[in-house]
């Protein structure tokens, strides 16, 4: 969805290298900045992961949980970005 959608992305792997509780997906649409933890099945985000999209949200980006359940969110994501971007350019 997100190569079709023609989204830059990536999937930051950390092996214990990196920063712990980044999102599996960060990119960017639109010029605007997103961030995807993928869970599976009943698995739930961690407090260190849910206070990283938090944060990216509160910096004016956009953050989603998705699992085999809401993968349609993706699109969802995808839209709300549009939507904003055309709004920015009406008022531009």
């Amino acid at each position: 969805m997100l190569n079709e959608a023609g989204a830059y992305h990536f999937m930051p792997a950390t092996h214990g290298y990196g920063t712990s509780g980044v999102p599996d997906i960060v990119g960017c649409y639109k010029g605007r900045m997103f961030a995807i933890e993928c869970k599976a099945g009943s698995n739930k985000p961690t407090a260190l992961q849910m206070k990283n999209l938090a944060a990216i949200a509160a910096a004016g980006g956009y953050a989603e949980v998705i699992n085999e359940e809401n993968l349609l969110d993706v699109v969802a994501l995808l839209g709300r970005i549009d939507r904003d971007a055309q709004r920015e350019h009406e008022h531009t």
